[in-house]
Protein backbone atom coordinates (compact mmCIF):
# COMPACT_ATOMS: atom_id res chain seq x y z
CA UNK A 1 0.00 0.00 0.00
CA UNK A 2 1.50 3.44 -0.52
CA UNK A 3 0.28 7.16 -0.69
CA UNK A 4 1.70 9.92 -2.96
CA UNK A 5 3.42 12.84 -1.17
CA UNK A 6 6.08 15.45 -1.66
CA UNK A 7 9.69 14.35 -0.48
CA UNK A 8 11.83 17.19 1.25
CA UNK A 9 15.26 17.81 0.79
CA UNK A 10 15.77 15.81 4.18
CA UNK A 11 14.08 12.92 2.83
CA UNK A 12 10.98 13.07 5.07
CA UNK A 13 7.59 13.21 2.95
CA UNK A 14 5.02 15.69 3.61
CA UNK A 15 0.86 15.19 2.31
CA UNK A 16 0.67 19.12 2.67
CA UNK A 17 2.83 22.04 1.15
CA UNK A 18 2.53 24.72 3.99
CA UNK A 19 4.59 27.76 4.46
CA UNK A 20 5.16 27.88 8.33
CA UNK A 21 5.27 31.80 9.12
CA UNK A 22 6.49 31.81 12.74
CA UNK A 23 6.42 34.69 15.08
CA UNK A 24 9.10 34.26 17.47
CA UNK A 25 7.53 37.00 19.60
CA UNK A 26 3.78 37.60 19.79
CA UNK A 27 4.91 41.84 19.17
CA UNK A 28 4.40 40.68 15.70
CA UNK A 29 1.53 38.00 15.27
CA UNK A 30 -0.40 40.22 13.47
CA UNK A 31 2.42 41.63 10.82
CA UNK A 32 2.67 37.67 10.24
CA UNK A 33 -0.93 37.50 9.79
CA UNK A 34 -1.51 40.39 7.49
CA UNK A 35 1.59 38.71 5.53
CA UNK A 36 -0.19 35.33 5.65
CA UNK A 37 -3.27 37.07 3.95
CA UNK A 38 -1.07 36.65 0.55
CA UNK A 39 -1.18 32.74 0.15
CA UNK A 40 -3.16 29.85 0.82
CA UNK A 41 -0.66 27.90 1.82
CA UNK A 42 0.06 30.09 4.88
CA UNK A 43 0.30 28.92 8.36
CA UNK A 44 0.91 31.55 11.37
CA UNK A 45 2.50 30.22 14.78
CA UNK A 46 3.18 32.66 17.81
CA UNK A 47 5.13 32.39 20.54
CA UNK A 48 2.81 33.95 22.98
CA UNK A 49 4.93 33.03 25.99
CA UNK A 50 7.54 35.67 26.47
CA UNK A 51 10.51 37.05 24.24
CA UNK A 52 12.97 35.85 26.46
CA UNK A 53 14.73 32.58 25.68
CA UNK A 54 15.61 31.82 29.20
CA UNK A 55 12.70 29.46 30.81
CA UNK A 56 11.11 28.97 27.25
CA UNK A 57 13.42 26.26 26.11
CA UNK A 58 10.77 24.04 25.51
CA UNK A 59 7.99 26.14 23.08
CA UNK A 60 11.51 27.25 21.15
CA UNK A 61 12.77 23.33 20.51
CA UNK A 62 8.43 23.11 19.22
CA UNK A 63 8.81 26.34 16.74
CA UNK A 64 12.05 24.50 15.10
CA UNK A 65 10.64 21.11 14.57
CA UNK A 66 7.21 22.03 13.84
CA UNK A 67 9.29 24.46 10.76
CA UNK A 68 10.68 20.89 9.87
CA UNK A 69 7.49 18.56 10.17
CA UNK A 70 6.70 16.67 6.92
CA UNK A 71 3.91 18.90 5.82
CA UNK A 72 6.01 22.50 5.96
CA UNK A 73 7.50 22.91 2.47
CA UNK A 74 8.70 26.39 3.55
CA UNK A 75 9.77 28.63 6.35
CA UNK A 76 9.52 32.72 7.27
CA UNK A 77 10.24 33.62 10.87
CA UNK A 78 9.65 36.80 12.07
CA UNK A 79 10.88 39.10 14.99
CA UNK A 80 10.35 42.53 16.05
CA UNK A 81 13.82 42.79 16.93
CA UNK A 82 14.20 43.80 20.56
CA UNK A 83 13.66 40.08 22.28
CA UNK A 84 15.81 37.74 23.12
CA UNK A 85 15.15 35.29 20.51
CA UNK A 86 17.31 35.88 17.02
CA UNK A 87 15.43 34.54 14.29
CA UNK A 88 18.68 33.12 12.61
CA UNK A 89 18.36 30.40 16.00
CA UNK A 90 15.31 29.17 14.39
CA UNK A 91 16.23 29.73 10.67
CA UNK A 92 19.96 27.61 11.22
CA UNK A 93 18.32 24.42 12.02
CA UNK A 94 15.59 24.70 9.59
CA UNK A 95 17.91 25.63 6.42
CA UNK A 96 19.77 21.87 7.42
CA UNK A 97 16.81 20.13 5.57
CA UNK A 98 17.21 22.23 2.39
CA UNK A 99 13.83 23.83 2.79
CA UNK A 100 13.64 27.35 1.50
CA UNK A 101 13.92 30.07 4.96
CA UNK A 102 13.93 33.17 5.07
CA UNK A 103 13.70 35.49 8.03
CA UNK A 104 12.17 39.43 9.06
CA UNK A 105 13.20 41.41 11.65
CA UNK A 106 10.73 44.43 11.79
CA UNK A 107 12.60 46.71 13.16
CA UNK A 108 15.61 46.47 11.18
CA UNK A 109 13.26 46.51 8.27
CA UNK A 110 11.85 49.92 8.88
CA UNK A 111 8.57 49.18 10.62
CA UNK A 112 5.27 47.40 10.38
CA UNK A 113 4.45 48.09 6.49
CA UNK A 114 7.39 47.65 5.08
CA UNK A 115 7.57 44.01 7.06
CA UNK A 116 4.34 43.07 5.49
CA UNK A 117 5.12 44.48 2.07
CA UNK A 118 8.53 42.32 2.15
CA UNK A 119 7.35 39.12 4.16
CA UNK A 120 4.20 39.24 1.21
CA UNK A 121 7.22 39.31 -1.63
CA UNK A 122 9.05 36.15 0.21
CA UNK A 123 5.57 34.59 0.25
CA UNK A 124 4.90 34.89 -3.50
CA UNK A 125 8.36 33.15 -3.98
CA UNK A 126 7.74 30.30 -1.99
CA UNK A 127 4.15 30.00 -3.47
CA UNK A 128 6.26 29.85 -6.78
CA UNK A 129 8.63 26.76 -5.41
CA UNK A 130 5.55 24.98 -3.85
CA UNK A 131 3.89 25.35 -7.32
CA UNK A 132 6.75 23.26 -8.84
CA UNK A 133 6.90 20.21 -6.43
CA UNK A 134 5.61 16.95 -7.50
CA UNK A 135 3.81 14.46 -5.94
CA UNK A 136 5.02 10.70 -6.31
CA UNK A 137 4.92 7.66 -4.36
CA UNK A 138 5.90 6.70 -1.51
CA UNK A 139 5.36 3.12 0.91
CA UNK A 140 3.35 3.81 4.48
CA UNK A 141 6.64 3.21 6.30
CA UNK A 142 6.64 6.89 5.69
CA UNK A 143 3.09 8.05 7.10
CA UNK A 144 3.18 9.13 10.89
CA UNK A 145 -0.41 8.99 12.41
CA UNK A 146 -1.41 11.13 15.79
CA UNK A 147 -4.39 10.00 18.06
CA UNK A 148 -6.38 11.64 20.20
CA UNK A 149 -10.10 12.51 21.82
CA UNK A 150 -12.05 15.39 23.18
CA UNK A 151 -15.58 16.37 23.11
CA UNK A 152 -15.99 13.06 24.90
CA UNK A 153 -19.31 10.67 25.61
CA UNK A 154 -20.48 7.74 26.65
CA UNK A 155 -20.52 7.01 22.51
CA UNK A 156 -16.65 7.70 22.06
CA UNK A 157 -15.55 4.49 24.40
CA UNK A 158 -18.06 2.25 22.71
CA UNK A 159 -17.65 3.43 19.14
CA UNK A 160 -15.25 5.88 17.78
CA UNK A 161 -12.29 5.58 20.46
CA UNK A 162 -12.17 1.59 19.68
CA UNK A 163 -13.09 2.17 15.64
CA UNK A 164 -9.78 4.02 16.07
CA UNK A 165 -7.89 1.58 17.65
CA UNK A 166 -8.63 -1.19 15.14
CA UNK A 167 -7.77 1.41 12.71
CA UNK A 168 -4.70 1.97 14.72
CA UNK A 169 -3.52 -1.71 14.42
CA UNK A 170 -4.48 -2.03 10.73
CA UNK A 171 -1.95 1.07 10.03
CA UNK A 172 0.92 -0.25 12.20
CA UNK A 173 0.51 -3.73 10.41
CA UNK A 174 0.96 -2.06 7.27
CA UNK A 175 4.32 -0.16 8.13
CA UNK A 176 2.63 3.37 9.38
CA UNK A 177 4.00 4.78 13.08
CA UNK A 178 1.14 5.84 15.39
CA UNK A 179 1.45 8.11 18.35
CA UNK A 180 -0.98 8.18 20.97
CA UNK A 181 -0.95 11.00 23.82
CA UNK A 182 -2.73 12.65 26.35
CA UNK A 183 -0.79 10.64 29.26
CA UNK A 184 -3.09 12.43 31.95
CA UNK A 185 -5.96 10.65 30.45
CA UNK A 186 -4.22 7.46 30.53
CA UNK A 187 -4.62 6.81 34.33
CA UNK A 188 -5.47 3.65 36.37
CA UNK A 189 -4.62 2.40 32.61
CA UNK A 190 -1.16 1.68 33.72
CA UNK A 191 -0.77 -2.26 33.59
CA UNK A 192 -2.47 -2.80 30.64
CA UNK A 193 -0.07 -0.36 28.99
CA UNK A 194 3.33 -1.60 30.47
CA UNK A 195 2.20 -5.19 29.47
CA UNK A 196 2.46 -4.19 25.53
CA UNK A 197 5.84 -1.93 26.12
CA UNK A 198 9.01 -3.71 24.56
CA UNK A 199 11.05 -3.32 27.28
CA UNK A 200 11.34 -2.70 30.80
CA UNK A 201 12.80 0.34 30.34
CA UNK A 202 9.69 1.60 28.28
CA UNK A 203 7.33 -0.38 31.15
CA UNK A 204 9.53 2.24 33.29
CA UNK A 205 8.75 5.44 31.15
CA UNK A 206 5.41 4.75 30.59
CA UNK A 207 4.55 4.61 34.21
CA UNK A 208 6.56 7.53 35.60
CA UNK A 209 5.44 9.98 32.74
CA UNK A 210 1.93 9.26 33.51
CA UNK A 211 2.72 10.03 37.30
CA UNK A 212 4.42 13.56 36.55
CA UNK A 213 1.58 14.17 34.54
CA UNK A 214 -0.33 13.62 37.34
CA UNK A 215 1.12 15.64 39.78
CA UNK A 216 0.94 18.78 37.35
CA UNK A 217 -2.87 18.33 36.94
CA UNK A 218 -3.46 17.50 40.77
CA UNK A 219 -1.47 20.60 43.18
CA UNK A 220 -2.73 20.66 46.23
CA UNK A 221 -4.39 23.85 47.05
CA UNK A 222 -5.03 25.03 43.10
CA UNK A 223 -7.94 22.54 42.20
CA UNK A 224 -8.62 23.24 38.45
CA UNK A 225 -11.10 21.40 36.19
CA UNK A 226 -9.80 17.90 34.45
CA UNK A 227 -12.74 16.87 33.16
CA UNK A 228 -14.43 19.62 31.12
CA UNK A 229 -18.77 19.94 31.42
CA UNK A 230 -19.46 18.24 27.94
CA UNK A 231 -17.54 15.11 29.11
CA UNK A 232 -19.90 14.63 32.21
CA UNK A 233 -23.04 15.76 30.23
CA UNK A 234 -21.86 13.22 27.69
CA UNK A 235 -21.98 10.67 31.14
CA UNK A 236 -18.65 10.35 31.74
CA UNK A 237 -17.78 11.03 35.71
CA UNK A 238 -14.42 10.31 36.24
CA UNK A 239 -11.08 10.42 34.54
CA UNK A 240 -10.22 6.98 35.48
CA UNK A 241 -13.24 6.27 33.51
CA UNK A 242 -12.72 8.34 30.91
CA UNK A 243 -9.23 6.87 30.62
CA UNK A 244 -10.51 3.13 30.06
CA UNK A 245 -12.71 4.37 27.51
CA UNK A 246 -9.95 6.46 25.77
CA UNK A 247 -7.52 3.56 26.23
CA UNK A 248 -9.35 1.93 23.58
CA UNK A 249 -7.67 3.89 20.70
CA UNK A 250 -4.35 3.24 21.30
CA UNK A 251 -5.01 -0.29 19.69
CA UNK A 252 -3.06 -3.72 21.07
CA UNK A 253 0.30 -3.41 19.57
CA UNK A 254 3.53 -3.57 20.91
CA UNK A 255 4.79 0.47 22.62
CA UNK A 256 8.26 1.33 21.06
CA UNK A 257 8.86 4.15 23.30
CA UNK A 258 6.88 7.20 25.34
CA UNK A 259 8.45 10.29 22.93
CA UNK A 260 9.18 13.36 25.12
CA UNK A 261 8.53 17.06 24.72
CA UNK A 262 10.29 19.61 26.87
CA UNK A 263 13.14 21.92 27.80
CA UNK A 264 15.65 19.53 26.85
CA UNK A 265 14.85 17.68 23.72
CA UNK A 266 11.77 16.51 22.07
CA UNK A 267 11.87 12.89 21.05
CA UNK A 268 11.36 11.53 17.40
CA UNK A 269 10.07 7.70 16.54
CA UNK A 270 13.07 6.13 15.83
CA UNK A 271 11.49 2.78 14.06
CA UNK A 272 7.76 2.11 12.62
CA UNK A 273 5.63 0.86 15.16
CA UNK A 274 2.96 2.68 18.05
CA UNK A 275 4.33 4.69 20.04
CA UNK A 276 2.68 6.99 23.55
CA UNK A 277 3.62 10.65 23.77
CA UNK A 278 3.99 13.96 25.92
CA UNK A 279 1.24 15.18 23.59
CA UNK A 280 -1.02 17.29 25.78
CA UNK A 281 -4.59 17.03 26.85
CA UNK A 282 -5.65 20.05 25.01
CA UNK A 283 -6.55 20.48 21.64
CA UNK A 284 -4.67 23.60 19.96
CA UNK A 285 -1.90 22.40 21.80
CA UNK A 286 -1.88 19.10 20.86
CA UNK A 287 -2.20 19.93 17.63
CA UNK A 288 1.29 21.74 17.50
CA UNK A 289 2.80 18.68 19.47
CA UNK A 290 2.18 16.60 17.01
CA UNK A 291 3.41 18.49 14.34
CA UNK A 292 6.35 18.92 16.53
CA UNK A 293 6.78 14.95 16.36
CA UNK A 294 6.55 14.73 12.82
CA UNK A 295 2.89 13.85 12.35
CA UNK A 296 0.88 13.81 8.71
CA UNK A 297 -2.29 13.44 10.16
CA UNK A 298 -4.35 13.15 13.64
CA UNK A 299 -7.27 10.62 13.92
CA UNK A 300 -9.47 12.84 16.48
CA UNK A 301 -12.58 10.90 18.42
CA UNK A 302 -15.15 12.87 19.60
CA UNK A 303 -18.98 12.56 20.93
CA UNK A 304 -19.39 15.09 17.79
CA UNK A 305 -17.21 18.47 18.26
CA UNK A 306 -14.98 19.86 15.29
CA UNK A 307 -11.47 20.28 16.13
CA UNK A 308 -8.54 21.21 13.19
CA UNK A 309 -5.35 21.99 13.04
CA UNK A 310 -3.76 23.97 10.41
CA UNK A 311 -0.95 21.87 9.49
CA UNK A 312 -1.76 18.52 10.51
CA UNK A 313 -5.10 17.61 8.96
CA UNK A 314 -7.76 16.33 11.65
CA UNK A 315 -9.88 13.21 10.71
CA UNK A 316 -12.79 13.51 13.29
CA UNK A 317 -15.09 10.05 14.04
CA UNK A 318 -17.76 10.27 16.22
CA UNK A 319 -20.10 6.98 17.31
CA UNK A 320 -22.89 9.74 18.43
CA UNK A 321 -25.96 9.85 15.86
CA UNK A 322 -27.43 12.32 17.66
CA UNK A 323 -24.95 15.06 17.32
CA UNK A 324 -23.16 13.87 14.06
CA UNK A 325 -22.75 17.19 11.36
CA UNK A 326 -20.47 18.22 8.81
CA UNK A 327 -17.67 18.26 10.83
CA UNK A 328 -17.44 14.34 11.32
CA UNK A 329 -15.56 12.83 9.04
CA UNK A 330 -16.55 9.18 9.96
CA UNK A 331 -19.71 8.21 11.14
CA UNK A 332 -19.19 4.98 13.05
CA UNK A 333 -22.42 4.94 15.04
CA UNK A 334 -23.60 2.13 13.53
CA UNK A 335 -21.86 0.65 16.43
CA UNK A 336 -24.05 1.90 18.73
CA UNK A 337 -26.79 0.82 17.09
CA UNK A 338 -25.84 -2.40 16.36
CA UNK A 339 -25.97 -2.53 12.62
CA UNK A 340 -21.85 -2.16 12.42
CA UNK A 341 -18.61 -3.99 14.09
CA UNK A 342 -15.44 -3.22 14.84
CA UNK A 343 -13.88 -4.46 11.84
CA UNK A 344 -16.35 -2.22 9.83
CA UNK A 345 -15.21 0.88 11.73
CA UNK A 346 -11.81 0.49 11.04
CA UNK A 347 -12.00 -0.13 7.80
CA UNK A 348 -13.90 3.19 7.55
CA UNK A 349 -11.39 4.83 9.25
CA UNK A 350 -8.21 3.19 7.23
CA UNK A 351 -9.80 4.07 4.14
CA UNK A 352 -10.28 8.53 5.64
CA UNK A 353 -6.60 7.95 6.47
CA UNK A 354 -5.26 6.77 3.38
CA UNK A 355 -7.72 9.37 0.90
CA UNK A 356 -6.13 12.23 3.49
CA UNK A 357 -3.03 11.06 2.54
CA UNK A 358 -3.34 11.11 -0.87
CA UNK A 359 -4.53 14.97 -0.83
CA UNK A 360 -8.09 14.54 -0.48
CA UNK A 361 -9.21 17.04 2.48
CA UNK A 362 -10.99 16.43 5.69
CA UNK A 363 -14.31 18.02 6.36
CA UNK A 364 -13.38 20.81 8.15
CA UNK A 365 -9.52 21.86 6.10
CA UNK A 366 -9.23 24.72 5.64
CA UNK A 367 -12.59 25.33 7.43
CA UNK A 368 -12.36 27.18 10.73
CA UNK A 369 -8.98 25.99 11.80
CA UNK A 370 -7.98 26.22 15.61
CA UNK A 371 -5.19 28.69 16.79
CA UNK A 372 -2.10 26.97 16.45
CA UNK A 373 -1.23 26.88 20.63
CA UNK A 374 2.35 26.37 21.59
CA UNK A 375 2.03 24.88 25.01
CA UNK A 376 4.49 24.03 27.67
CA UNK A 377 5.06 22.90 31.22
CA UNK A 378 5.88 25.78 33.36
CA UNK A 379 9.47 25.65 34.21
CA UNK A 380 8.70 26.73 37.74
CA UNK A 381 6.49 23.86 38.56
CA UNK A 382 8.94 21.57 37.22
CA UNK A 383 11.21 22.78 39.96
CA UNK A 384 8.32 22.58 42.49
CA UNK A 385 7.56 19.35 42.21
CA UNK A 386 10.79 18.05 41.42
CA UNK A 387 9.83 16.71 37.80
CA UNK A 388 13.34 16.08 36.52
CA UNK A 389 13.36 16.61 32.49
CA UNK A 390 15.25 13.29 31.61
CA UNK A 391 14.58 10.30 29.50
Amino acid sequence: MKFRGYQRPDKTVGIRNKICILAVDECCDGIARKIAESSEHAVVLTNWYTCMLGGNEETFHQMVNVARTPNVAAVLVIAMGCGSISPEQIANPVRQTGRPVETIICQQVGGTRKSIFLGRKILKKMDEYIDGLKAEEFPLSKLVIGVKCGGSDTSSGIASNPSVGNAVDKLVEMGATCIGGELFELQGCDDMLTERAVSEEVAERIIRLIDNERRRWSVKGTDIETMSIGNCVGGLTTIEEKSLGALHKMGTKPIQDVLQINKDFIDKPQKQGFYLSEVSMLCGGAGVNFASLGAHIILWTSGAAGFNNAIVPVIRVSGNAELINEDIDVDVSGIMEGSMGMEEGGNLILKKVLDTANGEFTSLESWGDSTMTLYQKDQRVEKLLDIPCKR
